[in-house]
């Protein structure tokens, strides 16, 4: 699959590149919603004689140039998204860099540089509530439009799942509320977490439960507080260690570590029965299965932590059986 980062990668890699079937949006965690978009594109270029599928996407979000005060927490960095999106059916991916240039982009301008002249769109297949250009002023019948200016056929799709529809949005708020199997049934699959592990106070190891501490991202939406089972994937091994191809099954713990006084929020997983993983430095992908327990909390007491510790293991150890 192709990854361009910016219309000038498009011409200078493939001049002749088109024509296609283009589908844009943000795509932030290439939910069940997005995917449906994906499958319907793949159907029309299907239609149209097996053209190429792109999808085109953002990076910032928009809402982090045009009101950064108000930018979501993101459910994916731009890597993964691209990496969603080809699972998900895209032959190529665009991410347009959004800058204030772009976002004064008229909807007719914003029609012709895209969609016209660099992707040769014969087809367009969005969500019905897509807008796009200066202050948000374009939508589907602009590209209806459009289309019958340029030549491209127009789709606008709901994305309403079963009860309500898929949306970012509501991903994110059952991640605020620690509901990782609901945000799991709306996003197809786990949510996933990456990051390089750091060194941290190495209590757990000294506890007899290393872990393997990512820093939480500010700027990402993570599970609320509280402990939960899922898998730890290596994705990089550190340098000099030994990869870990498979899936290992963790207990997870998200928060401050109250107990001892902690200040940052970090992402601290214990991979069951392993007390030998060569993890710091490593890149690793936390997928977040069922929540355990809700926020942290305060222990007066080692031994205390240590009985919850014990049954957090246990808990998770049984949640993941039976995943």
């Amino acid at each position: 699959m192709r990854v361009w980062h910016g219309l000038d990668q498009v011409s200078a890699e493939d001049p002749g590149f088109g024509p296609t079937v283009v589908t844009i949006g943000n795509f932030d965690g290439v939910h069940r919603g997005h995917q449906e978009v994906l499958a319907h594109a793949r159907a029309r270029a299907a239609e149209l004689g097996g053209l190429p599928v792109v999808a085109m996407t953002f990076d910032p979000h928009p809402m982090r140039v045009l009101r950064p005060d108000h930018a979501p927490l993101m459910l994916s960095d731009p890597e993964q998204r691209a990496e969603l999106l080809g699972k998900a059916g895209a032959d190529a991916v665009l991410i347009l860099p959004f800058t204030t240039e772009v976002s004064h982009w008229s909807p007719e301008e914003f029609i012709e540089r895209t969609l016209v002249n660099a992707l040769h769109a014969k087809a367009i297949v969005v969500g019905e509530n897509f807008r796009f250009g200066h202050k948000a002023a374009g939508h589907v019948d602009t590209l209806v439009q459009a289309g019958a200016q340029y030549g491209f056929q127009v789709e606008g799709l709901s994305l309403a799942g079963d009860q309500q529809p898929w949306s970012s949005t509501y991903v994110r708020q059952k991640l605020a509320d620690g509901d990782v199997e609901a945000a799991a049934e709306a996003l197809g699959r786990p949510l996933r977490v990456t990051g390089v592990v750091v060194e941290g106070d190495k209590r757990g190891r000294e506890l007899g439960y290393p872990t393997a501490n990512i820093p939480a991202d500010p700027g990402a939406a993570v599970p609320q507080d509280g402990v939960y089972a899922g898998w730890l994937t290596v994705l990089t091994p550190a340098p000099g260690a030994p990869a870990y191809p498979d899936p290992l099954p963790a207990a997870i713990s998200v928060g401050t570590n109250p107990t001892f006084d902690g200040l940052d929020r970090r992402v601290e997983s214990y991979v069951l029965d392993r007390d030998d993983l060569e993890l710091y430095g490593a890149k690793v992908a936390i997928d977040f299965v069922a929540r355990l327990r809700g926020t942290q909390i305060r222990f007066d007491s080692i031994d205390e932590l240590l009985v919850q510790m014990k049954a957090d293991v246990d808990g998770a150890r049984r949640t993941l059986d039976a995943d």
